[in-house]
């Protein structure tokens, strides 16, 4: 078994703002102190829809890095690095394009989901009906465990996993596989050994789940057993062949929904949206201005928080107090919309403050990035080539 690992990525297709800090950065943020992260800038993935303007990708890629250390990313704790510097994710993608059905790629709903909301745009390209296919690869080089999405990435992430069962059945034909296996639990020694063989019959013949996590612990805690005995008596255990590529799990982002400034999806395009780092005047110029409940025309008429795009924020950013003031104060025409922002816009810049001194240090000095990103690329890079490795052998392109 391979080590618990999670895998994420963002397109630097614009800026980053407050959408993306409660939708995805957040929960990167808890997951960064729990297990090993990577975190990379999926600039290729940018030109899958920004292929006739790739000049923009080039800055909003250290502008996304210098966001994530903004919002918290500690490099200590995650591997932060550029997917164009890892050339094996395209290695990869090659290579299970060549196994991949056609079907697969067109069935996934954000294909088409893509072609008409982004209708302004020429998408007929194989880069963009093929990039489910280097998200997997993105995943598979490094055997990630786990990839945190919301409800609409789980389609990727079940494909993901049908791609690397598929890669697993046509080439994890390991010649002698059978007598490799059995090699290799004598090596257990003889006491582990027996066990071992119990509970291999106790899961295969009786479906005893227990006997399979007793006897993956087992094998885990074999320290002294090589990597490549332990890779055949886990697939040995579960009647499968050796295992190459892993199939990852979904996990889902609980995470809140924060809304833009009209209501709809925070988003740059639609002009709705507060930058990570956005500048307190602007800030507040921003909240002021945003629409109410169109039922208050004047200060002396009682509204309704659920028909107002303030009342959303005041979910994410204040507490149960301020929400039961607010709350009253709208029906009741009790406050004005100005009073009920303002908690908003404290809460707001409370937020971001800590944000703008984290960024500054990396906006004064530039190198420091760099280092960053120079070290992750580097520890990114060294994980991609192992599983590449192994891929390439049981494809049967490894050197001779």
């Amino acid at each position: 078994m391979y080590p618990d690992r999670v895998v994420s990525g963002m397109r630097p297709t614009g800026s980053m703002h407050l959408g993306h800090y409660h939708g995805a950065l957040k929960s990167w943020l808890a997951l960064q102190a729990e297990r090993p992260c990577l975190f990379f800038v999926a600039d290729w993935h940018a030109l899958t829809t920004h292929y006739d303007d790739p000049a923009i990708i080039e800055k909003f890629t250290w502008d996304m890095l210098v966001d994530w250390l903004a919002a918290g990313v500690d490099p200590t704790q995650a591997t932060m690095f550029i997917q164009s510097r890892v050339p094996e994710h395209a290695e990869l993608h090659l290579l299970l394009s060549m196994a991949t059905p056609l079907g697969w790629l067109e069935r996934v709903p954000t294909y088409r989901d893509g072609i008409d909301n982004l209708a302004n745009r020429d998408l007929a390209t194989y880069g963009f009906l093929g990039y489910p296919l280097l998200q997997a690869a993105d995943v598979l080089i490094y055997r990630a465990s786990e990839v945190p999405v919301g409800e609409d990435q789980v389609p990727h992430v079940e494909m993901t996993r049908e791609i690397a069962r598929r890669f697993n059945h046509l080439y994890g034909k390991e010649a002698g596989f059978e007598q490799k296996a059995q090699d290799a639990v004598k090596r257990l020694g003889s006491k582990r050994a027996r066990l071992y063989n119990e509970l291999r019959t106790a899961y295969q013949q009786e479906g005893d789940g227990d006997a399979l996590q007793q006897a993956r612990a087992m094998l885990e805690d074999a320290a002294s057993l090589p990597m490549i005995d332990r890779e055949r008596l886990f697939g040995y255990l579960e009647g499968s062949r050796k295992l190459i590529l892993v199939e990852p799990q979904a996990r889902l982002t609980a995470t809140a929904r924060l809304p833009g400034l009209d209501g709809r999806k925070m988003s740059k395009s639609y002009g709705n949206a507060i930058a990570l780092r956005e500048d307190k005047a602007s800030v507040t110029a921003k909240i002021r201005r945003m629409p109410t409940d169109p039922a208050r025309v004047r200060r002396t008429d009682p509204g309704e928080p659920a028909r107002c795009p303030v009342w959303q924020f005041h979910v994410v950013y204040t507490d149960t107090a301020t929400r039961e003031w607010a709350e009253k104060g709208c029906r009741s025409a009790g406050i004005g919309c100005i009073e009920c922002k303002q908690p908003v816009i404290d809460a707001i810049l409370a937020e971001q403050e800590p944000m703008h001194e984290r960024a500054q240090a990396y906006l004064d000095d530039p190198s420091l990035l760099r280092a960053i990103v120079a070290d992750g690329n580097e520890a990114a890079r060294k994980l991609a080539q192992e599983t590449m490795r192994d891929v390439r052998e049981a494809m049967g392109l490894s050197p001779t």
